[in-house]
């Protein structure tokens, strides 16, 4: 049996914004249910995708037949011959009715169907006179009855908020919009075929714990009833994946959903994919190695290539990347040789030079700030921004984490590296920490800053200094940011773009 009828009457009680077009979807609706048609049926077999009928034309039989579904997208009415465009997964095949074949009673059903409907097309293929492959249909079955037409075809949805809010229909009327959630789909099947063959395993971490840690970031609170506990999500996977590696785990990832309450941007979001792995006995030099490779796989296996062109600049992926200390690529761009200087030094030139850091002269905050802040500050003001090709900036002030290893000829530094492209951070890594005590000197800290008001400090994580009592084995770890990976893949402009269903403000 089908459902009731809708009495068109009472239709904006449950749709507020139906229109006339709507109203005459919805009658066309009535007549199929009336005729004894069902809009929306439960299945429907035995399909093949346009592609492979396209891909293999010369190769198929005058009589051979095929079924195919998808959306309708263009139709064009001449008296006893209809042309349509219907659109699956794989691409746009026509398919041509003609009121001979068809039959009268089929053919009348045509007229109760509208671009946007979804039916299913039986027949054989043809080239028409145009050179266009065509199914010459012998049925046709509607499986879902559109009661909202679609965007005007050639505008489609142009505000950004309502490509968001409305993604569907964003990628009906933009099939790159599709194809990017594919390839995306693609890209994370090809990083853990990487993986694998590096013979890593991957794991799951939590989500929600009764504490954070691994990232400087504020993260989101929430409460579990059943533990009567206030808890946090997932800043970073980083001290779990840690722990694995101390129960024997020696090469470990996770691609985790991270949650960081922060701002939003152009490359950044506070819910986001993030890739992270960790290697027993090697250091930073082979996790650059790692990074390299696996965005030159994944790239050459869901692009065919290592090239993509950012605003007409072309950008190249393929290993090996740059490697260039920061304070090498501070003195390529302010002329400060901020390695060899102290911070009187250092402060001291940036005034000379009138050299601005976050919008204000350095010298006004001189007296809060240490060498290493004051080089992290003019790299991501003047050096940061440069990098269009990829790179790895290397050896990173000893200030700017708590969970890696000094450099072993630079105390001042640590083991650290940023991969960058076309200016845009692309991941962080470093060659681990495993000193339990100066591991916990590190924590101690962060949660002394926490309890000083920095919302971007960690708590003391117990559970995890203890694994690293127990001892850790010398390890290079690796966070890639997922979301920008794609945005590079797809030629994305903004994360946004490469989330499908993005938050949006109500």
């Amino acid at each position: 049996m089908f459902r009731d009828y809708v009495n068109i009457e009472n239709l904006k009680t449950i749709m507020s914004d139906a229109n006339e077009f709507v109203v005459e979807r919805v009658k066309k609706l009535n007549e199929l249910m009336q005729q004894g048609v069902n809009p929306y049926p439960y299945s429907f077999k035995n399909m093949t995708h346009s592609k492979i009928i396209i891909d293999n034309f010369e190769n198929i039989s005058e009589d051979q037949s095929f079924v195919v579904a998808g959306r309708i997208m263009l139709m064009r009415k001449m008296g006893k011959v209809v042309f349509l465009t219907l659109r699956d997964q794989e691409g746009d095949i026509q398919a041509y009715f003609n009121k001979t074949v068809l039959g009268e009673e089929k053919f009348e059903f045509l007229k109760l169907i509208d671009i946007g409907d979804i039916i299913g097309v039986e027949g054989t293929v043809f080239r028409t006179k145009t050179g266009e492959i065509t199914i010459r249909s012998n049925n046709v079955t509607m499986l879902s009855k559109s009661i909202r037409p679609l965007p005007e075809k050639f505008h489609g949805i142009q505000d950004a908020d309502l490509k968001q809010r409305h993604r569907s229909l964003d990628m009906i009327m933009n099939n790159e919009v599709k194809e990017r959630f594919i390839k995306r789909s693609k890209a994370m099947g090809a990083i853990r075929e990487f993986l694998d063959k590096q013979e890593f395993i991957e794991v799951e971490t939590p989500i929600l714990d009764t504490k954070y840690g691994g990232g400087e970031a504020k993260p989101f609170v929430t409460f579990v009833n059943a533990i009567d506990s206030e808890v946090y999500m997932n800043v970073s996977p980083e001290l779990y994946l840690k722990r694995l590696m101390v129960g024997g785990i020696e090469r470990v990832y996770t691609l985790a959903r991270s949650f960081r309450n922060e701002g939003i941007d152009r490359t950044h979001y506070p819910e986001f994919t993030l890739f992270e792995c960790y290697m027993a006995y090697a250091d930073y030099k082979d996790m650059m190695q790692l990074m390299e490779n696996l965005y030159e796989y994944v790239f050459n296996k869901i692009n065919g290539c290592t090239k993509v062109s950012c605003d007409g600049v072309e950008i190249d992926f393929k290993a090996p990347w740059r490697r260039a200390t920061m304070c090498d690529l501070v003195k390529e761009e302010t002329g400060i040789d901020v390695e060899h200087m102290s911070r009187e030094e250092i402060a001291k030139s940036i005034n000379e030079k009138g050299l601005l850091v976050e919008k204000q002269q350095v010298g006004l905050v001189i007296q809060e700030a240490s060498k290493g802040e004051l080089i992290i500050e003019l790299f991501e003001g003047y050096s940061e921004g440069k990098l269009i090709q990829p790179t790895f900036v290397m050896d990173y002030p000893a200030e700017s984490s708590p969970l890696c290893k000094v450099h072993r000829i630079s105390p001042e530094f640590i083991e650290r590296f940023e991969p960058f492209a076309y200016g845009v951070e692309l991941g962080n890594a470093y060659s681990e920490l495993n000193d339990p005590l100066r591991q916990r000197v590190l924590l101690h800290e962060q949660a002394n800053k926490l309890r000083a008001g920095l919302e971007t400090a960690s708590p003391m994580d117990e559970e995890f200094a203890v694994a690293i009592d127990t001892g850790m084995p010398p390890a290079g770890g690796l966070g890639i940011g997922i979301d920008r990976m794609i945005m590079f893949l797809t030629g994305a402009y903004s994360i946004k773009d490469v989330i499908a269903f993005p938050l949006v403000k109500r």
